[in-house]
Order: structure tokens, then C-alpha cells, then sequence
């Protein structure tokens, strides 16, 4: 599983920078203000300050974000639903929303964005369809419990990933914000965890 997820997007992220490197390396093609002389520095991938490493954990990480965000708001969304898991919840939103800008903001800086990445796999954890129709359909207990679940499994995910990018990233930034995340789901895991076996 973790070996085709990982080849899977590695084709992709090779298709996102081949694409992109196509734009703007020298030549009369070149965009306004993006000419920055002859040599090395008109071979560089848009991403010059980030190893591929990097543009891969920003670019499944900020979608992997997103499905935690719309997990959390179905259910913030819901009555009945134990207080301590709202809480939870409220909290996932509250600090994974500004990641997600910040990781916005990297791909912006780097010249890329990520249009046309709907299909390919956003790494270990994610919810399929079934998951998030089962969480909508949920109510009161039932759905405390199945959020606490996947998020749980959807926090492992990407904790691996997190750590994949504390080994192998470049970016100080991007490595920086790989560990808090090891270290905060890594808790939030252990909290969840607690609530379930007090249900």
C-alpha cells in the first residue's frame, strides 16, 4: 500500500515539475520579470529553495489538511455530539486551517499551484467517499465515536507523512512544520484515543 501510494505520487509530482519547469527557463517564452540571466540558476526547478521531498509533503499534505477541516466541520455541524469531541474539533479546525494557508502560501512562492491534482492519492489516512457520506450520516454517540475513529486513522496518516519530511525534506520552513505535526497529532492521537475508551 504505502509502496504504490508512494510511487503514485511520484510519478505525479515528476508530471507536476516537468510542467512547470517547461515555463520560464530562459528563451523569449520566458515571463516578465522571471529572466534571470544565462548558467545554472535558468535550470532550476520552480521550487529552487525546496528539494522535491518538500513539494511532495506540501502538496498531500494541504489536501490531507482540507478532508481533517471538512471532517471536523460535519461533525461541528451535528447536535448531540459529546462536548469533549466538539472541542476536539474545534481545535483540529483552528490549527490546521492556518497550515494550510502557510502551505498555500509556500506553493505560491515557489511558482505552483495545485490545479489538476484531484485525482491523485493525498497519502495514508484519507477518508474515501463512503467514509465521509458514513460520517454525515451519523448522529449524536454513533457519530462522536466514527469521528473519533477516522480521525485517528487520518491522523496517523499523516504523521507518517510529517516524518517522511522530517527524514528526507530540505526546506528549514517545511521541516519545521513537518515536526509540529508529528508532535501535535501525535497528542491529539493519544487524546482521541483516551475519549474512546471512556464511550
Amino acid at each position: 500500500m504505502k509502496k504504490r501510494f508512494a510511487a503514485t505520487a511520484a510519478l505525479s509530482l515528476t508530471a507536476i515539475l516537468t510542467l512547470a519547469g517547461c515555463s520560464g527557463t530562459g528563451g523569449s517564452g520566458s515571463m516578465p520579470g522571471m529572466d534571470h540571466g544565462s548558467g545554472a540558476t535558468t535550470t532550476q526547478s520552480p521550487a529552487a529553495d525546496a528539494s522535491d521531498a518538500d513539494v511532495m509533503f506540501v502538496m498531500m499534505m494541504i489536501p490531507h489538511h482540507q478532508q481533517a477541516v471538512e471532517m471536523s466541520d460535519t461533525l461541528l455541524s451535528k447536535s448531540g455530539v459529546d462536548e469533549r469531541v466538539v472541542a476536539l474539533a474545534e481545535q483540529i479546525k483552528a490549527a490546521q486551517q492556518p497550515e494550510i494557508d502557510r502551505m498555500e502560501g509556500w506553493l505560491r512562492d515557489w511558482g505552483m499551484s495545485m490545479d489538476g491534482m484531484g485525482d491523485m492519492e493525498h497519502g495514508g489516512g484519507m477518508m474515501s467517499a463512503s467514509d465521509m457520506e458514513a460520517l454525515e450520516a451519523a448522529e449524536g454517540l454513533d457519530a462522536s465515536r466514527l469521528f473519533l475513529e477516522q480521525m485517528i486513522e487520518h491522523h496517523r496518516g499523516a504523521v507518517e507523512m510529517a516524518q517522511d519530511e522530517v527524514n528526507e525534506g530540505q526546506n528549514t520552513d517545511v521541516v519545521d512544520l513537518a515536526r509540529t505535526i508529528v508532535e501535535s497529532q501525535m497528542e491529539e492521537i493519544a487524546t482521541m484515543e483516551d475519549l474512546l475508551a471512556t464511550m
